[in-house]
């Protein structure tokens, strides 16, 4: 597998010269291996290598816990990040903030923590923002060649989950780039909907990530982006990022009942977990996947621990 970019340096874009100065000393052995870049206020600055969180002082050095000469975040670092990361205009994300995160070039997603202003029991607002994460979003080549070769050709739609920061994004970037560009098999026209950018991190209609012959939905929902798709674009692959509920099964059984594979991922650590979820029942019923790929962890992200054939599947504990 090959990283096609420097996402790290990407990532510390975002922040504020100061900030980006420290993380920008990071040794290179460990930049590979970074997920994410945590900013709390008054706290120190910390980069989360899996599960292991690790300090850089001033100049860049690691330590693996707190100290005195640990990089602390001050309210003007984390003022300054916000601003850069709303590209100036607050206004402009008003929506993605109201919904807990923003989605940067590049496709890192960003966290965001403050005190939400409530009307109507409907979050309107965030203020008083107290700490940014930075998840690192990657494009590895190669990432979804071992899943590919043991599920192609496609008998069915794929379900990928795993638990956070376990690749699972990084899988659907690279199967999508696989089945449109034809690389170890045919060519399938493939749509994504991207419906929090980070899958292919377009940028003024522009994707940052390969996503070889794709046609992308930027910020559809699902929903939308799935109608769309079938109606305009006569897919044989759809992709999309996390279902998080029964509403996100209903719409994509759509794309599975127009004739396309549907591609998604879910959170969930193990197939015991899954069937644990609210929507189990209709997962297994409403036919949109016959695969399920469960990821190892964190600390091994896009590896693949279980592939779960869905019409033979095994009892969940």
């Amino acid at each position: 597998m090959q990283e096609t970019t420097d996402s790290f340096d990407s990532a510390a874009e975002i922040l504020c010269d100061e900030l980006q100065n420290v993380v920008r000393a990071v040794p290179e052995s460990k930049r590979a291996t970074i997920q994410e870049i945590r900013l709390r206020l008054n706290r120190p600055l910390t980069l989360t290598d899996g599960s292991t969180a690790l300090f850089p002082d001033t100049s860049g050095r690691i330590m693996y816990s707190p100290g005195e000469r640990s990089a602390m975040v001050t309210q003007r670092h984390i003022y300054d990040t916000f601003r850069r990361l709303c590209g100036y205009s607050v206004y402009s994300v008003e929506n993605e903030i109201r919904s807990g995160f923003i989605t940067a070039r590049g496709g890192h997603r960003v966290g965001l923590c403050g005190t939400a202003v409530c009307a109507d029991g409907k979050i309107t607002a965030v203020s008083d923002i107290a700490s940014l994460n930075i998840r690192i979003s990657r494009q590895i080549i190669g990432a979804a060649k071992e899943l590919l070769s043991a599920l192609y050709p496609l008998k069915g739609g794929v379900l990928i989950a795993g638990a956070p920061a376990s690749g699972k994004t990084t899988i659907l970037r690279d199967i999508a780039r696989c089945l449109s560009s034809g690389e170890s098999c045919r060519i399938m026209r493939t749509v994504v909907i991207d419906e929090r950018g980070e899958i292919a991190g377009t940028c003024h209609g522009i994707p940052s990530n390969d996503l070889g012959l794709c046609d992308i939905l930027n910020g559809y929902p699902k929903g939308e982006g799935i109608v769309q798709a079938v109606r305009a674009l006569s897919p044989q692959v759809i992709v999309c990022d996390e279902i998080g509920d029964a509403d996100d099964l209903q719409n994509v059984s759509r794309g599975f009942n127009a004739g396309a594979f549907m591609i998604a991922s879910v959170h969930a650590s193990s197939y015991e977990e899954l069937c644990r979820r609210s929507f189990a029942p209709f997962l297994k019923t409403c036919g949109a996947f016959r695969t399920v790929v469960i990821l190892d962890s964190s600390d091994h992200p896009c590896r693949i621990k279980q592939i779960i054939d869905l019409e033979k599947e095994p009892e969940a504990a």
